[in-house]
């Protein structure tokens, strides 16, 4: 029975950590307070120069916000 509950645990602890991956995600701050460097740079570029010329500064907030946890 030694094999069987060692897959058992096995199997058990590959769905503990899809838990633990969605916790580690879980924002751990407001989305206003994320990112605050790049967010500065993305709301300069576009004030002076339009979004549309920022699209770098937007994507890369964009993922600094999901590597915070968020779902944007």
């Amino acid at each position: 029975m030694s094999g069987s509950q060692s897959q058992g645990s096995a199997c058990s602890l590959n769905q503990p950590s899809k838990d633990v991956a969605v916790t580690e995600t879980k924002p751990k701050k407001k989305i206003c307070c994320a990112c605050p460097d790049i967010k500065k740079l993305r709301d300069e570029c576009i004030v002076e120069h339009g979004e549309s010329a920022c699209t770098k500064w937007i994507e890369a907030h964009l993922i600094c916000l999901r590597s915070e946890g968020f779902k944007v």
